[in-house]
């Protein structure tokens, strides 16, 4: 079944795309959660993909993407929610009244134009270090990890990501003296 396909399953409400949706893509899934969670939070953030998925159906837009990464940036997002968040059974002392956490306009604004130029500077990358690039610091890999799947020694993996950080620093005006 293609990817259109159950994503139209999905919009339809049709049970067999919750089922097309595990089959095909929980390897996938389970894939980009393990580096973020412990083993034992892995199944439950899962299945709160997966509910995810099925009520967010209609954001999905294939004119912006593919299926699959709309589905990874899910799992990911998911993933990382559940790994800031405290342990459901920890008391909390007290409530205490904090003042609003969130930036500022002029914080808002600078975090923007960061965003921008880090995209331009990551879409100025070669193929294999922009794929790197992802592997480490958006799915959040161990350097191990994408060792042992690509072939490369830990430490050659360490080098590139190095030769890397320097590269997009030069591309964001910054220093390397690194």
């Amino acid at each position: 079944m293609r990817a259109e396909d159950v994503a139209e399953l999905i919009r339809a409400r049709d049970e067999r795309g919750a089922e097309a949706l595990m089959r095909r893509y929980s390897p996938l899934l389970r894939y980009v959660i393990s580096p973020i969670l412990p083993e034992a939070e892995r199944e439950d953030c899962l299945a709160e993909c997966c509910l995810r998925v099925w009520e967010r159906i209609g954001s999905f837009d294939p004119e912006r993407g593919s299926f699959t990464g709309w589905l990874t940036a899910i799992a990911r997002n998911t993933a990382l929610s559940r790994a800031g968040r405290a342990p459901s059974w920890e008391p909390l002392d007290e409530a205490v009244e904090l003042p609003d956490p969130g930036p500022t306009p002029e914080d808002a604004l600078l975090m923007k134009e960061r965003r921008e130029a880090l995209a331009r500077a990551v879409e100025g990358l070669s193929d294999g270090e922009r794929r790197l690039f992802y592997r480490k610091y958006y799915y959040m890999q161990p350097s191990a990890q994408i060792a042992a799947e690509t072939g490369l020694s830990e430490r050659a993996v360490e080098g590139r990501l190095r030769r890397l950080r320097m590269k997009l620093r030069r591309a964001l005006g910054g220093e390397c003296d690194e």
